[in-house]
């Protein structure tokens, strides 16, 4: 049996990063299954992210 193969005889667990959608989809077929509830950092403004940065390096 392949290595791939194997992998998928396995009970599998995920971390989701993302749609809350796709989790509730796989708690639902009763995957084992987290919800991590990530934003990028400043909601993704750069300008923001950079004074951020600045910040940090001091």
């Amino acid at each position: 049996m392949s290595k791939i193969n194997e992998l998928f005889d396995q009970k599998i667990s995920i971390v989701n990063i993302g749609l809350e959608s796709f989790y509730k989809e796989l708690k639902s077929q009763n995957v084992e299954a987290i919800q991590v509830d990530w934003r990028p950092p400043a909601g993704g403004n750069k300008k923001m992210i950079s004074l951020l940065s600045k910040l940090k390096s001091k």
